[in-house]
C-alpha cells in the first residue's frame, strides 16, 4: 500500500495522461530548473501571473514553440529537413478544484510546419530507406486541434475519464521516457511503433485505479481522426465507425511515480478502414521502466503487431536515462530492433536496428537545447546502404 504522501498525491494529481500530455507538460514546465539562473523582471511576473492564476481561478495554460533540424549522412532522396512546431494549451478546473473530484475543460492547438527546407522532419527516414521516423510531430500539416476534451476525476482520483477530441497517445503505452518534445525523437523510443495509434479526433478512455498500486485504462477512438479538419469529427466517428480500441494492465509503485516506475501489458485492435484501404488488426505491447536513486532510469519495451495500419510487426527496445541535475537535465541513450509490417511497407523487407543518444540541457527556465544523433542500420527501403546516421538539434522555447 502506498503512504499518505502517496495517496495525497493520487488525489490531487491529473487524471488521465502521460509525460506529453498538457497536464504533464504544465507540471513538467512549473518544475524546471535552469543552468543558467536569471533575474528578469518582466519575465518573473509573467510567471507570478500564471500561477496566481491557476491557484485563484484553475487555469492552467502555456505556450511553446519547437525547432528540430535533422541531417542525414546518407540518403537517395532529401538528406536535410527542418521543421517548427507553435502550440498553445491549457487546461481549466472547473468542477471541484483540489477535491479529488476535479472536472477540467483541456485544449491544444497546434501549428506544424516547415523552417526552409524540401520536407518536414518525419518525412526525412522514409526519404533515406529507413522503414521508421527519425521525427514524429514535426510535421507541415499547418493549424490543428489535437485536444479539446472534457477531463473527469471522482473518487478522490481512483477512477478518471477523458471524452472529447484527445490523443490516444497521451494515455497509451506510457513509460518515463516518453515525451517527444523533451526525450527521443526516433518513433522507435516513443510510442510503440506496432501501435497504428490514429491521429487526434474523438474518442474517450477510462482509467481505474484497482489499487494504490494496479491500475486499468482502456479506451475508444475514431481511427480515421484528422485534427486539421476537427468540424468533420462526429461524421467520421458515428457515420464511418471505424475504432481503435485498446486496454492495458499496469503496475506503478507510488502516483507520485506512475510513469517512472511502470510495468504494464497493452492490447490493442483497429477497424478496418474502408476508404483508406487499410486491414483490421491487432497488437500486444509490453513496458517496463524503473527510476532507480532518482536519477538512472533503465527501460524495455516489447510489441507485436498483426496487421491493423502499424508501421512495424514487431519491435523490441531498451535502453536508459539518466537524470543528470533534479530531473531538469537528461542523457538518454536507447537501441532498437525492428521488422517492418508487411501489410503496411511491402513483403520481404529486412529488420532493421537504430540506436539513438541525445543530451537534454535546460539552459534557461523557457529555453531548453537537445542535441541529439540517430544510428539506423541496415534501412529496409533501401538493402544497398548499411548505414546512415541522423545528427539533430532540438530546441524549445516554453513559456
Amino acid at each position: 500500500m502506498a503512504d499518505s504522501s502517496q495517496a495525497g498525491s493520487l488525489k490531487h494529481g491529473s487524471g488521465l495522461g502521460g509525460p506529453s500530455s498538457v497536464a504533464g507538460t504544465i507540471d513538467k514546465d512549473r518544475e524546471s530548473e535552469a543552468v543558467v539562473p536569471t533575474k528578469v523582471d518582466v519575465m518573473d511576473r509573467y510567471f507570478d501571473f500564471k500561477k496566481r492564476v491557476e491557484e485563484e481561478h484553475g487555469f492552467g495554460f502555456g505556450f511553446d514553440y519547437n525547432i528540430l533540424l535533422q541531417v542525414a549522412s546518407e540518403s537517395p532522396g532529401e538528406d536535410t529537413a527542418a521543421g517548427g512546431v507553435f502550440r498553445a494549451f491549457g487546461q481549466w478546473s472547473l468542477l471541484g478544484k483540489d477535491s479529488g473530484n476535479t472536472g477540467k475543460l483541456v485544449y491544444k492547438v497546434e501549428n506544424r510546419h516547415r523552417l526552409g527546407t524540401d520536407i518536414a522532419p518525419k518525412d526525412l527516414g522514409f526519404e533515406t530507406g529507413y522503414a521508421g521516423l527519425t521525427a514524429v510531430t514535426f510535421s507541415d500539416i499547418d493549424w490543428a486541434l489535437t485536444n479539446l476534451y472534457w477531463s473527469q476525476q471522482l473518487l478522490e482520483n481512483r477512477f478518471a475519464f477523458v471524452a472529447g477530441f484527445v490523443d490516444v497517445t497521451d494515455y497509451i503505452d506510457v513509460y518515463g521516457l516518453i515525451n517527444i518534445w523533451t526525450d527521443f525523437n526516433n518513433y522507435a523510443f516513443t510510442t510503440n511503433p506496432t501501435i497504428p495509434a490514429p491521429d487526434q479526433g474523438l474518442g474517450a478512455a477510462i482509467r481505474v485505479m484497482a489499487t494504490e498500486n494496479y491500475y486499468i485504462v482502456g479506451g475508444i477512438a475514431d481511427t480515421n481522426g484528422h485534427p486539421t479538419d476537427p468540424e468533420n469529427s462526429f461524421d467520421s466517428f458515428f457515420d464511418d465507425a471505424e475504432y481503435f480500441t485498446h486496454l492495458e494492465v499496469g503496475w506503478i509503485s507510488s502516483w507520485a511515480r506512475r510513469y517512472n516506475d511502470n510495468i504494464h501489458l497493452t492490447f490493442w485492435h483497429a477497424d478496418e478502414r474502408e476508404q483508406a484501404q487499410v486491414s483490421d488488426g491487432w497488437g500486444l505491447t509490453f513496458s517496463f521502466g524503473r527510476l532507480i536513486d532518482d536519477k538512472w532510469e533503465p527501460f524495455f519495451r516489447a510489441g507485436y503487431a498483426e496487421d491493423g495500419g502499424a508501421l512495424w510487426e514487431g519491435s523490441v527496445s531498451t535502453g536508459l536515462g539518466y537524470h543528470t541535475r533534479k530531473g531538469s537535465d537528461m542523457l538518454g541513450f536507447g537501441l532498437n530492433w525492428s521488422r517492418p509490417n508487411e501489410d503496411t511497407l511491402g513483403a520481404d523487407l529486412d529488420d532493421q536496428y537504430t540506436a539513438e543518444v541525445y543530451y537534454r540541457l535546460q539552459l534557461f527556465k523557457i529555453l531548453t537545447v537537445t542535441p541529439d544523433v540517430q544510428l539506423l542500420f541496415n534501412p529496409a527501403l533501401d538493402p544497398d546502404e548499411e548505414f546512415i546516421g541522423v545528427f539533430s538539434i532540438r530546441v524549445r522555447i516554453s513559456l
